[in-house]
């Protein structure tokens, strides 16, 4: 039963990190290559960024679960 305890407690602080980076970086982007022609050995490709964001009621809300999380795995302990 010792391992549930430090997975709640490992759990919570990866859910706090990412709350607190969705936070501070709220919005990124992704990349991607796509093929648009091939003829014989000429490859035509194009580069396509799509942009990300992460509203913060859900970072917040990740953090409010990791600190539940911990406070679970601390009170399990107790």
């Amino acid at each position: 039963m010792g391992g549930s305890k430090t997975t709640l407690m490992v759990v919570g602080a990866l859910l706090i990190l990412l709350g607190i980076a969705g936070l501070v970086i709220p919005t990124f982007s992704t990349q991607q290559t796509n093929d648009v022609a091939k003829v014989g050995d000429l490859k035509l490709q194009t580069q396509t960024s799509t942009p990300h964001t992460i509203p913060p009621p859900v970072s917040v809300g990740a953090l409010v679960v990791g600190v539940i999380l911990i406070g679970a795995g601390l009170y399990r302990r107790a």
